[in-house]
């Protein structure tokens, strides 16, 4: 079953027998899959399992579900902040589906949107946060998608739930996107609350509401705004100069509805609806290409509209056709920041006189 077809179907918008027959399935997995998960955290938990202690203090930004909460541009935000305050932070990350050049596309992305913080990508992120520290010098490590990687001690939890699916279809994996239950959230510092503007007031206050149940910790709220516009051939532009165009849109991301609702915002609506959703974190070819440009001929488009991170993953040999663009996103902490800035000082202490000032 492909990723499209799985999300379907764990959401409830697949009809029919068969895939109620399969929601049956997973259902059955899921007491394994939360086993598993229980007996884990139950070990670290009681100090059975091990845990390392990096050379400098560790913050992780993570979630509870899988798929796209925002991370890359609040890792980016969180880094940014640090090196305005004068510390040397180093983002730390899994790598999870390289590219063959090298990095995966958050990699590439966070060397985009914060260019001069070190990257170290390593499955074993104790080795990796051994590096950021001896060979960067880090003062602050910063842990990519780290709150389930116990094994490595952590200073700051940071958890994002993303408002339009917070609990990832109320069920742990495989049945739905929880990677555990919602009590897992008493082990976070902060709770960040992402794409607050894509839900009504209603339904934020209800989901504030849950996580209080759930947790005490300071409670932060984010939205992703557009920065600017950046072109297959690195040219930059204002978001507001694509407006005029008609416009095929694609993405390989986990919430590839939230790009959708970006780019509405934007008033950069898909021409017909011309909008082409791929596997997240997919590797995108030259046939994909292809039969993107000859839909978007097909439907009068005159440019091609995706996301940072499926850009940095079109190989820069490809002659297209086409303009393609995407769309930058940046994190804006609307409520909360002064909890989450307390958080984030109290490992790492602002340096007097920092020698960057560009603090968001």
């Amino acid at each position: 079953m492909d990723e499209r077809r799985y999300l379907d179907v764990i959401s409830g918008q697949q009809p029919g027998l068969a895939a109620a027959l399969l929601r049956g399935g997973l259902t059955l997995a899921v007491p394994a899959y939360g086993a598993v998960v229980a007996g884990r955290n139950w070990l670290f938990d009681r100090g059975l399992r091990r845990v390392q202690q990096a050379d400098a203090p560790v913050v992780s930004v993570g979630n509870i579900t899988t798929g796209g909460t925002g991370k890359t541009p609040v890792v980016a935000w969180v880094a940014e902040w640090y090196r305005a305050r004068g510390a040397r932070p180093c983002l730390v990350s899994r790598g999870y589906r390289s590219l063959e050049a090298g990095g995966n596309d958050e990699q590439r992305v966070l060397a985009q949107l914060c260019p001069q913080v070190p990257h170290v990508q390593n499955r074993d992120r104790v080795a990796a946060a051994r590096k950021a520290t001896r060979t960067h010098r880090a003062n602050v490590v910063i842990l990519d998608d780290g709150f389930q990687h116990r094994r490595l001690r952590r200073d700051v939890d940071i958890v994002l739930i993303d408002a339009t699916n917070p609990w990832g279809y109320g069920h742990l994996l495989p049945r739905g996107l929880l990677r555990e239950p919602r009590s897992a959230l008493r082990r976070a510092d902060v709770i960040v609350l992402t794409r607050v503007d894509q839900v009504t007031e209603q339904t934020l206050r209800h989901l504030r509401g849950e996580v209080r149940r759930q947790t005490g910790a300071p409670l932060a709220e984010v939205v992703f705004r557009p920065t600017q516009a950046v072109s297959f051939g690195d040219e930059t532009a204002s978001v507001n100069s694509l407006a005029g165009q008609t416009l095929l849109a694609f993405c390989g991301i986990g919430n590839p509805d939230s790009f959708r609702g970006t780019l509405q915002t934007a008033g950069l609506p898909p021409a017909n609806d011309a909008f082409v959703s791929f596997p997240d974190h997919h590797h995108y070819t030259a046939q994909d290409v292809r039969q993107l440009v000859e839909r978007a001929a097909a439907q009068g488009a005159t440019a091609l509209v995706t996301t940072q991170k499926d850009l940095v993953k079109l190989d820069p040999a490809w002659d297209l056709p086409l303009p393609v663009w995407a769309v930058v996103i940046g994190a804006d902490v609307v409520a909360g920041q002064a909890d989450l800035e307390r958080a984030l000082s109290a490992v790492v202490p602002p340096t007097p006189n920092p020698p960057h000032q560009n603090a968001n």
